[in-house]
């Protein structure tokens, strides 16, 4: 039983469809530590493999805003509503780090009533896929406090880490698997490309799950290299940009998009150069659109797998669509 602390209620908690044995109680919160494995801390701390300490950790969490407000939160409430929940034998917080930074904060004025915090204590050798489906529960199915970088960064790891298959992470967290795999598949390349700026996620994100560009990228392996720098130097300014400009760069293709890579055209001008081609025409968009979702290998799976009835209609359509398409050809 840890020290300084008083009595303990013995309890439960769900995590990962198994019940674990907790006790509830009071803490002393100076003896707690910090996790730096958690998400939020890791995105604004760790980084090319350093490991901060415990004093550059609370340094950062009481520099945040969410904690500063925290602070006001558990001063008008005259202390924690929901426990954090601590690991036992190393008293490593796993949930509730930025409440801890609060605390800290508070008792730099009075530490003796804000000397002990409430705290839900796991088993000290809890297993690392349950600390991570804990957390998954909390921030990914539950609240969805973390940014989205922040929850990639714990699938990745989760993944890198500790071996977890996709699938697996999937039934955890109740996600598509498909989603699972583009978040990883975003952060990751955030790491190999050196930019882990929270702030660009969004950039990253648009840029691998359109198409256009995907396609673009399979004949253009240099295209990674560029657009990382000009979104870097804030030329592509916002990551709307990236779907709505670079994706019309990519589908203009030929020597628009040579010289984006070769010359290093201006992100602006060849989407000017692309726009005035009628790239972004919105009657091209929706056809080139629909080509695309006709042409997919989902679509092609999806039709051969068509009951009779279905799959009959489906090509009445499509004829009439054949006929309509004869018809405007002709004119």
């Amino acid at each position: 039983m840890p020290v300084a602390t008083e009595s303990w209620v013995d309890t439960t908690l769900t995590i990962g469809k198994k019940e674990i044995s907790v006790k509830e109680g009071f803490f002393r919160q100076v003896d707690l530590m910090f996790y730096p494995e958690n998400p939020r801390i890791f995105s604004i701390i760790s980084g090319d493999g350093y490991k901060p300490t415990q004093k550059e950790i609370e340094q950062k969490l009481s520099e945040m805003e969410h904690v500063k407000q925290l602070v006001q939160s558990i001063r008008e409430n005259g202390g924690l509503t929901d426990p954090i929940i601590v690991r036992d034998q190393d008293y490593v917080v796993l949930e509730g780090n930025s409440r801890l930074a609060a605390y800290r904060i508070l008792s730099r004025n009075n530490p003796i009533q804000w000397g002990k915090i409430k705290v839900k204590l796991l088993p000290g050798d809890i297993q690392d896929d349950l600390i991570f489906a804990l957390l998954g529960q909390y921030h990914i199915i539950g609240r969805k406090d973390w940014a989205p970088y922040e929850q990639a960064g714990y699938l990745y790891r989760r993944h890198k880490n500790h071996g977890a298959d996709s699938t697996d992470i999937a039934r955890e967290m109740g996600l598509s698997v498909k989603m699972i795999n583009h978040l990883i598949h975003v952060y990751e390349f955030m790491v190999k490309n050196k930019d882990t700026d929270i702030t660009r996620w969004s950039y990253y994100d648009e840029y691998l799950k359109s198409r256009a560009i995907r396609k673009a990228r399979e004949s253009n392996p240099e295209i990674d290299k560029i657009v990382v720098k000009k979104i870097k130097s804030r030329e592509i300014e916002k990551a709307i940009e990236v779907r709505e400009k670079l994706s019309i760069i990519a589908n203009a293709g030929g020597s628009i998009l040579n010289d984006f890579l070769e010359k290093e055209d201006s992100f602006d001008r060849a989407y000017e150069r692309a726009s005035a081609k009628g790239i972004d025409n919105v009657w091209y968009k929706r056809l080139h659109k629909f080509r695309e979702f006709l042409l997919s290998e989902e679509v092609k799976h999806d039709f051969s797998d068509m009951d009779e009835a279905h799959k009959k209609k489906c090509e009445f359509e499509l004829r009439k669509i054949r006929a309509a398409i004869d018809f405007v050809l002709s004119r």
